[in-house]
């Protein structure tokens, strides 16, 4: 917390203690005596009193308040003030090495093991399971089919490769996919015919003029990344096109979509957050869903 909001949160706290301090004095000192009324009344008998509030019950309140100094005091509420110290990054850390140190052992003694014996190692699926539903469930699911958008881990369809060192790279640094919007460069007509050249290269019935003409579209905007083929290019990500285990879905008008407005899908890199060795053994487990028994 920087000096200014640290400066804005001490001065709002001690405001609101100052201000309930003052409404209980004020309260205790007002002259009301015993019976005596607001004057307001209801439903012709009922009638508010103006009673004085009983000394313990104004006690409970000037407890309250002394005790709210003091574990503000302690505690940094006043900002970043804290008597003892205290703060929820230095406890967070202090957990965190904790931990490491019960579980960093653990891990490290996998990280001499290739993966692919890892991923057969039931301590190290284990391991690597927790970290998954942890880490990864969120987007891939709990298990690990994916959804539109996010990849499907247990099939053998990767953008950038399926074996032991690929994942690893993938989990350890993570992807940034881009597929560039051409709704500026082509026509509507254009796209359409794109469109159903994909489909096409699926192995999906189109006419023969539709087929001629995309292809030299494909072959002039597209084969760079897709390839002359359709079949992808796994050093660039790129999807494999005669298939239809697509990343963002099949339906022609989801790829008029893609062509036309393209699409950016981002893989959040893991190893400043998990380390080398959780990556190591996390790796294993991915592996494990497409490889396994």
């Amino acid at each position: 917390m920087s000096t200014g909001w640290s400066i804005y949160v001490f001065a709002l706290v001690a405001l609101n203690v100052i201000g309930a301090a003052w409404l209980i004095r004020w309260s205790s000192r007002m002259s009301a005596g015993e019976g005596e009324t607001t004057g307001h009344i209801w439903d012709g008998d009922v009638v508010e009193g103006n009673n004085p509030l009983p000394r313990w019950w104004l006690g409970l309140f000037w407890i309250t308040i002394a005790f709210g100094i003091v574990y503000l005091a302690i505690y940094p509420s006043f900002g970043d003030f804290s008597l003892l110290g205290w703060n929820q990054t230095k406890q967070y850390e202090e957990e965190v090495a904790a931990a490491e140190a019960v579980y960093g052992k653990l891990f490290a003694q996998f990280a001499a093991t290739p993966i692919e014996t890892l991923s057969r190692d039931p301590a190290a699926l284990s391991a690597g399971r927790n970290l998954f539903a942890n880490n990864c469930a969120a987007c891939h699911g709990s298990d690990a089919r994916g959804a539109r958008g996010y990849p499907n881990l247990t099939d053998a369809e990767w953008l950038y490769g399926g074996e032991p060192a690929q994942i690893e790279s993938t989990i350890a640094r993570g992807r940034m996919g881009i597929m560039p919007p051409w709704g500026a460069a082509l026509s509507d007509e254009q796209r359409n015919v794109l469109a159903d050249y994909v489909l096409h290269l699926a192995g999906r019935d189109v006419g023969a003029t539709d087929v001629a003409q995309g292809q030299q579209l494909f072959t002039t905007y597209c084969a760079a990344c897709h390839g002359p083929d359709g079949t992808g290019n796994q050093a660039l990500g790129s999807a494999n096109l005669t298939n239809e285990l697509w990343l963002h879905g099949s339906g022609r008008s989801v790829i008029y979509d893609v062509i036309t407005n393209g699409r950016t899908s981002q893989m959040p890199t893991q190893e400043p957050v998990l380390g080398a060795d959780r990556v190591h053994v996390l790796a294993a487990y991915v592996y494990s869903l497409s490889h396994g028994e």
